[in-house]
């Protein structure tokens, strides 16, 4: 896999039936080494090692419903008080990121609701707050506690 834009990680890769997997802390299992997972990892040690969010306080590939469609959530972070507070959708390296990746995040964020939410495929990322009717751009991804 090639080096992303986010810090390098000590991961626990193997094989399983020839197929590479890689261990996801969260969820304390392995799962296939995609390029999306390749991301999705790398973003997850970013938020606990460089941001200080409580691992505990992660929920990775969670299953959620809009409208009749089954969803899943790639990264949704919760408060203290359980509430959301950081959903991050992540995309593979080899992916650009566009308005529909954004709006994509955004119908699953009409769901959750929570202030922040982060679009990244590993090399380039954007954070967005929600205020009282929209999204704004913000420079970085705020550390926990906000």
């Amino acid at each position: 896999m090639i080096q992303l834009n986010l810090p390098q990680i000590a991961c626990n890769i193997r094989k399983n039936d020839g197929k590479p997997e890689i261990f996801d802390a969260v969820r304390k299992k392995y799962v296939a080494l995609t390029p999306e997972e390749w991301v999705r990892q790398h973003f997850i040690h970013y938020l606990v090692n460089q941001l200080e969010y409580p691992k505990s306080l992660l929920s990775v590939e969670t299953g959620m419903k809009y409208h009749t469609l089954s969803k899943r959530t790639d990264i949704l972070v919760y408060n203290r008080d359980m509430s959301p507070l950081l959903l991050t959708e992540c995309k593979s390296f080899k992916v650009r990121i566009t308005q529909s990746s954004l709006n994509q995040v955004a119908v699953y964020n009409r769901m959750i609701k929570a202030p922040y939410m982060v679009l990244t495929n590993g090399l380039k990322h954007y954070c967005c707050h929600l205020t009282e009717k929209n999204y704004e751009f913000i420079e970085e991804i705020p550390p926990f506690p906000l």
